[in-house]
């Protein structure tokens, strides 16, 4: 049941991505009303999937990368949702719709069964931890989106394409002023989900199996470790480094695309330790 629920979510989205791609591309606000549709059924269906895990697992539904992208992936929907209405330019549901697509692909290579942490690691700071790096990735995820179109945007201003301009996208100065709205908010959160992710694993660092060295170490905290010193870097330093519109917002693609493969590039091919579900070899089942 719960692989048939996500492979409709996945035709859904990709439906929605090329919906807004379209509406971008012929400038025309038709077929909103299809693409707010298409992503409030996906976001349904896949609080239901986060429904049936807690249930199964009998706690909050954040146990695994699977659970977070899903989080991730429902956050984006609901942010879509709630702006659409006040955004009525075609450019939000270009950004939104393809990110939210990318999201939901990421969370199939990293689906797994149902599992229940271990207890060590049942605390509401693990959870305000989880909730934090997901909002992170959420806001680096629209800061990418605002720098794409600042440089497609940039682009088409140098070649003088003003009809592609014109009522389908923000100014640059808005676009840019969007993408650093989003990396000061990633950056909060990624402060904070690191602080309460360190912290917890070197106060737990017995019961849970792995030193605090072990912890630091790890492929997916040293990487995040990176986009935070990056992300603090353009932030405090943008001005007095003279870092150009254009050098931020491939500092923000990058930065995004780390945090991507931090999440899940790590998990499938670095064999993060990052991993605290208990009884790994004999997880929950839950209908297929």
């Amino acid at each position: 049941m719960e692989t048939g629920l996500f492979l409709v979510v996945l035709i859904l989205y990709t439906s929605a991505a090329v919906v807004g791609v379209r509406r971008l591309s012929r400038g025309r606000d038709r077929c909103g009303w299809l693409l707010t549709a298409l992503i409030a059924l996906g976001v349904s269906l896949e609080s239901l999937i986060l429904v049936f895990r807690a249930i199964v697992t009998g706690s909050f539904p954040l146990t695994g990368l699977f659970e977070s992208m899903i989080f991730l992936t429902v956050a984006l929907g609901l942010t879509f949702l709630v702006f659409s209405a006040a955004v009525r330019q075609v450019w939000f549901g270009a950004v939104m719709a393809p990110l939210i697509w990318t999201t939901a692909l990421l969370s199939g290579l990293v689906a797994q069964p149902a599992s229940r942490l271990q207890s060590a690691a049942q605390t509401p700071w693990v959870i305000a931890h989880g909730m934090a790096m997901v909002l992170a990735a959420g806001m680096i995820g629209l800061a990418a989106g605002t720098a794409a179109l600042f440089l497609v945007s940039r682009r088409r201003l140098k070649h003088k394409q003003l009809q592609k301009l014109l009522g389908r996208m923000p100014s640059i100065e808005k676009l840019e002023d969007m993408n650093l709205f989003g990396l000061r908010a990633c950056l909060v959160l990624m402060t904070f989900g690191l602080v309460t992710g360190i912290g917890t694993a070197m106060v737990r660092s017995a019961v849970l199996g792995i030193s605090a060295f072990e912890w630091l170490i790890d492929a997916k905290i040293v990487l995040i470790g990176v986009v935070w010193l990056l992300l603090a870097f353009i932030l405090g330093f943008r001005k007095a480094a003279a870092l150009k519109g254009r050098v931020t917002a491939w500092i923000t693609v990058a930065a995004f695309l780390l945090i991507m493969f931090a999440f899940v590039g790590t998990a499938i091919f670095c064999g993060s330790k990052h991993d605290f579900r208990a009884d790994k070899t004999n997880r929950i089942e839950t209908r297929q």
